[in-house]
């Protein structure tokens, strides 16, 4: 197991990897130690072949505060280049995150607020309890979501992404539904049932398949289909109609069975 000091894994025998950030005194906010950690575990993860399925989560009552005031302070006294290294670095984990072949997806109970709504909006999805609230807060402190606004975007598009990041109010957990920060809300005690019942129907899956719907859905965007889209579409279904899990799927539905995604490649 890797040496880490801010985050937990455990591996399910279904090939599903839970992640969990183990700082809930400070309510799991991260700094530079769960930042780096959070990224080689996605890198380790993502090129890990019995993975079939991250899911994110937090100890504790919260699932993170965001970034941890005390390296927020460090980064105020420090210079503009390291600054710059140290946003880079986030921005990494995240594209790790967002960019992971495996889907994902945050676990969410008590409070997201300021990166920690970038950590739910970089995975595919998320399931919340009931009793969850979300901030996008970083105005309040006159500095800006900068880092987790592209994910935001991509999660619940550009006027409620300006809008949460301009008025930094904290919605419940309806509202995070309804704007699409989260697709599913539970009472807590039913928390982990709805993640089990997601990952049943993403286990159901081919994972060949799932690494490219998530390849190809990183480069479309909402708007016009251009030749450009169409051709990169086409080019792709056709690759993948031809792959051992594409022969194997349509064996196992015409037989009447289930597949077998063990299948070589």
């Amino acid at each position: 197991m890797p040496d880490w000091t801010a985050l937990q894994l455990d591996r399910r025998a279904d090939g599903v990897a839970v992640l969990t950030m183990t700082r809930p005194a400070v309510f799991n906010a991260f700094d530079e130690v769960l930042i780096a950690e959070l990224d080689a575990a996605f890198a380790m993860l993502g090129a890990d072949t019995a993975v079939r399925a991250v899911v994110l989560a937090g100890a504790g009552k919260h699932f993170s505060a965001g970034a941890d005031l005390q390296w927020m302070q460090r980064a105020a006294a420090a210079s503009q280049d390291d600054n710059l290294a140290d946003a880079r670095r986030f921005s990494a984990m995240l594209a790790r995150m967002a960019e992971c072949p495996k889907p994902t997806l945050a676990r969410v109970q008590g409070a997201a607020l300021g990166g920690g709504v970038g950590l739910v909006a970089a995975c595919d999805m998320a399931v919340a309890s009931d009793a969850a609230s979300f901030a996008v807060s970083e105005a309040r402190m006159g500095i800006l979501p900068a880092v987790i606004g592209p994910h935001l975007v991509n999660a619940v598009g550009l006027r409620e992404a300006r809008r949460l990041a301009l008025t930094a109010s904290r919605i419940d957990a309806a509202e995070a539904l309804r704007v699409g920060l989260v697709q599913r809300v539970v009472p807590l005690a039913e928390l982990d049932a709805a993640v089990d019942a997601l990952l049943a129907d993403l286990l159901a899956c081919g994972p060949a398949a799932q690494a490219e719907i998530k390849q190809l859905y990183g480069h479309l965007a909402p708007g016009p289909v251009t030749v450009d889209v169409r051709e990169l579409t086409a080019q792709t279904i056709a690759r993948v109609r031809t792959t051992p899990e594409a022969r194997e799927g349509f064996a196992a539905f015409l037989g009447k069975r289930q597949p077998n995604w063990n299948a070589p490649e």
